[in-house]
């Protein structure tokens, strides 16, 4: 069995505040476990939108994407150290791939779109991270990239094209969001009076929960997680209250779950219903 103090898991994320937003509270948990967390960012976001009510920050909403990319490096740093991330490394240096934006938009066809550089390279880069931290662990988003963004998509495909040869790598996991978790979640929140819009049950995307093979308590590390999430001030808002919950620029209600749930995508599953590295 892999002691806590040797555990090393490796999360790889598209863009600053996923990191935070999908699986914040499970990175604050290894990290005060004592286990040894690396997060990888593949690109900077140049391409998120800027919250509307920032106050002082209010002059970024005029700033150019490589502009606000530079900036959400900083807050990047700023969650990252709320959560306890040992190491934070970016896929193929600081700059290296750019935020692609959607499908179909300018930011698609720039020269170092992430979606539009070589899998086999990117992977390459992602495997020497691996053989640089040997981690047991690898997390990144499932198929779909969560929710269809094609920067996500490009994650995982790169992650499980990595990570299932490293040698290190015991298990893969994908992020999911847990269909009826979720529910309950935005049940509540419409309970609440909360300030942004609620959507219906079947607006966010999530996972049936029979597709669910892991589940971690991280209740007790909801404050390390928001304030992470609140590191990420140019892109979401926080409300912290019975019901805590938070919007991107779409002032769209989020529930933030007191469990994290996952897909073991590669590796033994005996041990992993509760534990990232039960049974290692």
């Amino acid at each position: 069995m892999i002691s806590p103090v040797s555990r090393r898991l490796l999360f790889v994320h598209a863009h600053p505040d996923d990191e935070s937003i999908t699986t914040g509270a499970s990175i604050a948990r290894y990290a005060a476990e004592g286990a040894e967390v690396t997060v990888v960012t593949c690109t900077l976001g140049e391409e998120g939108e800027v919250m509307a009510d920032l106050g002082e920050l209010e002059g970024l909403r005029a700033h150019t994407a490589d502009q606000l990319g530079g900036y959400r490096v900083h807050e990047l740093m700023a969650a990252c150290a709320a959560l306890g991330v040992s190491r934070h490394r970016y896929l193929g240096g600081l700059g290296r791939w750019r935020d692609s934006g959607m499908a179909g938009t300018p930011s698609a066809s720039h020269p170092r779109a992430f979606t539009g550089g070589s899998v086999a390279e990117q992977a390459a880069q992602l495997g020497e991270l691996l053989d640089e931290v040997q981690p047991q662990v690898v997390v990144t988003y499932d198929a779909f990239g969560g929710y269809g963004h094609p920067d996500h998509i490009r994650a995982h495909d790169i992650t499980m094209a990595a990570a299932t040869r490293a040698g290190s790598v015991q298990r893969v996991f994908h992020t999911v969001a847990p269909r009826g978790a979720v529910r309950a979640g935005l049940a509540a929140l419409r309970a609440d009076d909360p300030v942004f819009d609620v959507p219906e049950d079947d607006d966010l995307p999530t996972t049936p929960d029979e597709e669910i093979t892991t589940v971690l308590d991280v209740a007790a590390y909801l404050p390390a997680k928001l304030a992470a999430l609140r590191a990420h001030a140019t892109q979401l808002a926080v409300v912290d209250g019975d019901v805590p919950y938070f919007a991107l620029t779409n002032e769209i209600a989020q529930p933030i779950l007191a469990r994290d749930s996952f897909v073991l995508a590669h590796g033994p599953a005996e041990g992993a219903e509760h534990d990232l590295f039960g049974g290692l």
